[in-house]
């Protein structure tokens, strides 16, 4: 099995030592639980993005429409929407924030995956969740105490899956013998990135996943969490952290605080990149729905001034 560090989408995101941007889809601001999602929009804010040097696009996995969460993420299914994008875009990493790993069958999984990974050139970078919608779980047959040992072992059945032939799979929701999934990852694996804590302890998480996506907080609690997940990680394990951002039209606007996230002028937000850079942080995931601007503006002016600082790894083309 050849080593996820040669593996297009995660070497466009990650280096040790350095900091790279990425955009939650629905790429707009808007208020409510449902975007716009004008489709063809959608996609020239994330060429837009690319050739800007912005380092991944994010895709969501909301299953249903559950109004006391106020979010249903870009609407369509992920992977029917990635591949959508796939064709529009060429070199920017996708990435998932996140699959639910315990509502989706891991061999389906799977398959989806290394699908993407291979008709993108190798651009997916996964990231896995438990799901936290409790409405979802009956819709599918699964109850929320079941979901660590549901996540465990979906991630153990998609590593199998994706690095053997014909691979003897026995788990409670597969028992696989004489057959085989296709296609197969071109490294024979996919970067993993596990979501938050996922149900698992942080020393599961160092042990079993390719990095860590996890959710904003103040510097000095990110800080924390970050020294003790380099303690558990002597081989370089990068840590990814959401964000969201309403973007001020003056540079030099202050910060305020909004869901997640804060308001400010670009000045301030070149300056809180950088402390993340310095406790850590590799990649950050920038969500624009609490914006005042249009996102395209938003995206043009982080691009000009802001991603400079921060931009994508350069990845020498290959074609598979």
């Amino acid at each position: 099995m050849n080593s996820i560090k040669h593996h297009r989408g995660y070497s466009t995101m990650y280096q040790e030592g350095s900091l790279t941007l990425g955009l939650f889809f629905a790429i707009e601001s808007y208020s409510g639980a449902i975007p716009d999602m004008d489709v063809a929009q959608q996609i020239r804010t994330a060429q837009l993005a690319e050739s800007h040097g912005f380092a991944a696009l994010y895709f969501r996995d909301v299953f249903l429409n559950v109004p006391s969460f106020g979010d249903v993420g870009h609407i369509h299914d992920p992977w029917a929407f990635m591949g959508y994008v796939t064709a529009h875009t060429s070199r920017i990493a996708l990435a998932t924030g996140s699959i639910i790993a315990t509502l989706r069958h891991p061999l389906l999984v799977a398959k989806a995956a290394a699908s993407i990974d291979r008709l993108s050139n190798q651009r997916l970078v996964l990231g896995i969740a438990t799901g936290d919608r409790p409405a979802e779980f009956p819709a599918f047959g699964q109850t929320l105490e079941a979901r660590s040992g549901l996540f465990q072992e979906a991630l153990a059945v998609m590593r199998q899956a994706w690095s053997e032939d014909f691979p003897r799979i026995s788990t409670p929701r597969v028992h696989l013998s004489g057959a085989d999934t296709l296609p197969k990852p071109q490294l024979g694996n996919i970067p993993v990135m596990v979501t938050g804590n996922s149900r698992q302890s942080v020393e599961w998480i160092a042990e079993h996943g390719d990095g860590w996506l996890y959710y904003p907080q103040n510097l000095a609690e990110q800080a924390i969490t970050i020294k003790k997940w380099r303690s558990l990680t002597p081989e370089f394990k990068p840590f990814t952290q959401s964000l969201y951002l309403d973007l001020a039209e003056q540079p030099d606007s202050p910060p305020s605080p909004i869901h997640l996230g804060f308001r400010a002028g670009r000045n301030f937000v070149i300056q809180y990149l950088n402390s993340l850079k310095a406790i850590g942080v590799n990649h950050v995931g920038l969500n624009l729905k609490y914006g005042r601007r249009p996102a395209h503006e938003v995206v043009q002016e982080l691009g000009e001034f802001v991603v400079s600082a921060f931009p994508a790894h350069a990845v020498a083309d290959q074609v598979f």
